[in-house]
């Protein structure tokens, strides 16, 4: 499994970046997408995942930092999935990554990094003023 993340770039405060991550090779619509930042000098932080909850459906979960400003999204006919990025602030500068598991999780596990099994190689946020 491939994780390919693209869309970050430099953007003034209170703009938005939409960051896109495509999966590719041996895939599963019924586990975890999510998004991880790294910003300097920082441990990697949870920002936000989309978790199967059986069936068709599927529940977002956001970190305490974004909630509001950021919006997940996944279309699992393209393997891809989405980071929409609304009012942003120069706190949101990071590396972004994103990572997958083939089955979901539980919601607990969500939020830590060593819980998901493929990562992307990273897009560079920057935002200022």
């Amino acid at each position: 499994v491939q994780l390919q993340a693209s869309g970050g770039g430099l953007v003034k405060t209170g703009g938005s970046l939409r960051l896109s991550c495509v999966v590719s090779g041996r895939t599963s619509s019924r586990g975890v997408l999510a998004w991880f930042r790294q910003g300097p000098g920082k441990d990697r932080e949870f920002v936000a995942a989309s978790n199967w909850g059986g069936g068709s459906t599927f529940r977002e979960f956001y970190g305490d930092s974004v909630k509001g400003r950021f919006t997940i999204s996944r279309d699992n006919d393209k393997n891809t999935a989405h980071l929409q990025m609304n009012s942003l602030k120069e706190e949101d500068t990071a590396v972004y990554y994103c990572a997958a598991t083939p089955n979901r999780m539980n919601v607990g596990s969500l939020y830590y990094s060593n819980r998901y099994d493929y990562w992307g190689q990273g897009t560079q946020v920057t935002v200022s003023s």
